[in-house]
């Protein structure tokens, strides 16, 4: 479900990013943040909805990289789940990205 590149970890999110599929998330984040990898992507290609639920555990996900000096970004989002993103206030904790490029690049910059 993860790949590291050098000190970021990409997250591949689910079809349906419900309570279950952010508690796996925030556990292999937390794992990766465990390791010394502060930086992660988490890539919704696949993803077609997030619930407030999986919303809320993604947030806890983003305060433990961020007390740590790191980040948590999006990328390949869809324009739902970016409206959802934006109306829930994530646009203003974490980047969202067109691709997974783009989000390394942000990182590395």
């Amino acid at each position: 479900m993860s790949k590291t590149l050098g000190n970021v970890g990409v997250i591949n999110a689910p079809s349906y990013v419900n309570n279950q599929a952010a508690e796996a998330i925030a556990e292999e984040g937390n794992q990766l943040l465990g390791e010394g990898i502060v930086h992660l992507i988490l890539n919704l290609a696949e993803s077609k909805m997030v619930n407030s639920v999986g919303i809320a555990i993604i947030i806890e996900v983003i305060d433990n990289a961020t007390q740590k000096g790191g980040s948590l970004n999006f990328c390949c989002v869809s324009p739902t789940i970016e409206k959802t993103f934006q109306i829930m206030g994530l646009k203003q904790l974490a980047g969202i990205y067109v691709d997974e490029s783009s989000a390394l690049a942000s990182i590395e910059s």
